[in-house]
């Protein structure tokens, strides 16, 4: 009893902890990337997506456990893609490269607001344990967000990025290119596992954080004005 006592209490409880935390904010970053990508084909005359009930902010309708947990872990990752049926567009290559768009813009957006909140708020929050723990989730949402909108900017099939790179080239060059797309996801996840991906997408990452976090410093300095 005693060795289990002595092993319990040695383990190295932060990688779950961590985990833990940051499921809420992926959770949230998954599922507005997902909801982004239907109102933008929506906007274009696809149907799709509503027609599938994924027109929603319910994360189960998007739920994908190992995406999910990919972005609570390594803080990229991804969601059940939502149908789209680029035919019904009136410039299918055109309104696919468009409506990929939306999902990496839509992260960026809650990644900046989270951040002017952030800066908002440290006044009047920090050094309360309650508000402490909300600063938290703004900063690991706002994290998790930018690297979730950078992550699906990859040019490599199923992501994103691929839609908008491919809408450049021929009609029969697509047609081919989406035909294999969904080998695309295999080669992906032996890059992530593989490690090749992990500095670039981490450098980036930091980059864009780092250019959002003048939003945060922003907002601190009119929330200084505020609560003297």
């Amino acid at each position: 009893m005693n060795i289990l006592k002595t092993i319990w209490t040695g383990l190295d409880w932060s990688v779950l902890t961590d985990t833990l935390f940051n499921l809420l904010p992926a959770l949230l970053c998954v599922t507005l990337h997902e909801l982004a990508h239907g109102l933008a084909a929506l906007s274009m005359g696809d149907t799709t997506a509503r027609d599938a009930g994924r027109l929603t902010l319910n994360p189960l309708r998007h739920l994908d456990l190992g995406g999910l947990l990919m972005m609570a872990v390594f803080h990229f990752g991804w969601a059940k893609p939502v149908p789209v049926n680029m035919y019904r567009f009136r410039k299918p290559k055109e309104g696919m490269a468009l409506t990929a768009l939306a999902g990496p813009a839509s992260n960026l957006l809650l990644s900046a607001l989270c951040l002017l909140l952030y800066g908002l708020l440290v006044p009047p929050l920090y050094g309360s344990g309650a508000g402490e723990y909300a600063l938290g989730l703004l900063y690991r949402t706002a994290w998790l967000s930018t690297a979730l909108g950078v992550f699906n900017l990859l040019p490599v099939p199923p992501l994103d990025g691929s839609k908008v790179l491919f809408s450049l080239l021929s009609d029969r060059a697509y047609a081919k290119l989406m035909y294999y797309e969904r080998y695309g996801q295999i080669v992906l996840m032996v890059l992530l596992f593989a490690g090749v991906l992990s500095r670039p997408l981490s450098t980036v990452t930091g980059a864009v954080f780092e250019r959002l976090m003048g939003l945060a410093q922003w907002s601190f300095d009119l929330a200084k004005e505020l609560y003297p």
